[in-house]
């Protein structure tokens, strides 16, 4: 099926609050900027707002191709890099707590399993200096038809950081460069297991899924569905611009790095937390705003950026191959938003200033 949008288009807008519903006429810059998101190049998207006035939810596009059923308000979607953060979070609870140090190295942990691994710290690993290989890249893509091969493929950590160590480092020496690398990820969840006895997922899920009340989070290990309502995700299947559905796969090629499930009132509410300083003491909370490398805006599974309107908010983005989302927050103020490309553009400078008119406006 050719890759165009379908002259049926859906959307839902949810007043949570009373007061939301009275800022009604204040949303409509939010919904005609979500419709255009959606013209731009996505099969549907849905946002969620909290500010003062009470929480907005806004869907654009549809739920599935071919049809004309609503992007579920409250739907769940992959969050891809997301998931990044909730790990941070657990190691440096883990930290405070005297079960790890942020700067011991790989190799006191996980002995032999990336080359120089006396000289690669946690901290490194968290804010993406550590100079190792992103595994990613040895991937196979769509529409390759490798890709497809391994769609219920089962990856171990150990797997994935193999291929990323085959790879010689991006830098010469760990925590002088950023580069974005999902192998450190792939090792931190490992630490975590090795620090608690438990699974990274299982640590998440009694430190902050259960505490919070995530209810609608959820971390998959390698069981291909999406529990609950959600819009389908999609993936090229040639280079001719047709799509194939791609919501149900095995989702441990993400492990730590990725491989989260969530709807953007979860996302909300543990940004809110996190930030909030209800997860860690203050002095981490500071160091996880803290650029590994000056003039870079990651810390430790933490990222940010300026609006146009001098907000600095912090949260993290995150792409799932068939989903997109992005989640932040200033005091006063957390967009959430999700998205199911159809590959037909770049959405990168039209999620920006979505966000930006989201958080100015």
């Amino acid at each position: 099926m050719k890759v165009v949008m379908t002259a049926v288009a859906a959307l839902a807008v949810v007043a949570a609050t009373a007061g939301a519903a009275a800022g009604g006429e204040d949303r409509g810059e939010l919904r005609r900027g979500l419709d255009g998101v959606v013209a731009a190049g996505a099969v549907g998207a849905l946002v969620e707002v909290r500010d003062e006035r009470g929480v907005w939810r806004v869907t654009s596009g549809v739920a599935e191709l071919g049809k004309a059923r609503p992007v579920p308000a409250e739907g769940r979607f992959r969050a891809g890099s997301i998931t990044k953060t909730f790990v941070a979070t657990v190691v440096l609870q883990l930290a405070a707590e005297g079960r790890l140090r942020l700067d011991d190295p790989v190799e006191a942990w996980l002995p032999g399993a990336v080359p120089d691994g006396d000289s690669i710290t946690l901290r490194h690993l968290l804010n993406h200096t550590s100079g190792l290989y992103d595994v990613v890249r040895t991937l196979p893509m769509p529409p390759s038809q490798e890709f497809f091969a391994n769609r219920w493929r089962t990856w171990t950590a150990s797997e994935l950081v193999a291929r990323a160590v085959a790879h010689p480092p991006t830098s010469e020496r760990p925590g002088t460069t950023f580069g974005y690398s999902n192998t450190g990820y792939a090792l931190l969840g490992q630490v975590v297991e090795k620090a608690t006895g438990r699974p990274y997922g299982v640590e998440i899920e009694r430190r902050l899924l259960r505490p919070l009340r995530l209810h609608g989070t959820s971390l998959p290990g390698t069981s291909p569905h999406i529990p609950g309502p959600h819009p389908h995700g999609y993936v090229p299947r040639d280079t001719e611009g047709n799509l194939v559905d791609y919501t149900r796969m095995n989702p441990s090629v993400f492990g730590a790095g990725g491989e989260l499930i969530s709807t953007a009132a979860d996302l909300n509410r543990f940004f809110e937390a996190l930030l909030g300083g209800r997860l860690l003491p203050a002095h981490l909370l500071d160091q996880m705003r803290t650029p590994g490398v000056e003039g870079r805006r990651y810390g430790l599974g933490l990222a940010w950026w300026d609006t146009t309107c001098g907000l600095r908010v912090y949260g993290n983005d995150g792409d799932a191959l068939a989903y997109q989302s992005w989640s932040f927050m200033t005091p006063g103020r957390q967009v959430t938003l999700a998205l199911t490309p159809n590959f037909s553009a770049d959405l990168d400078d039209t999620v920006e200033a979505f966000l930006d008119d989201a958080f100015c406006g």
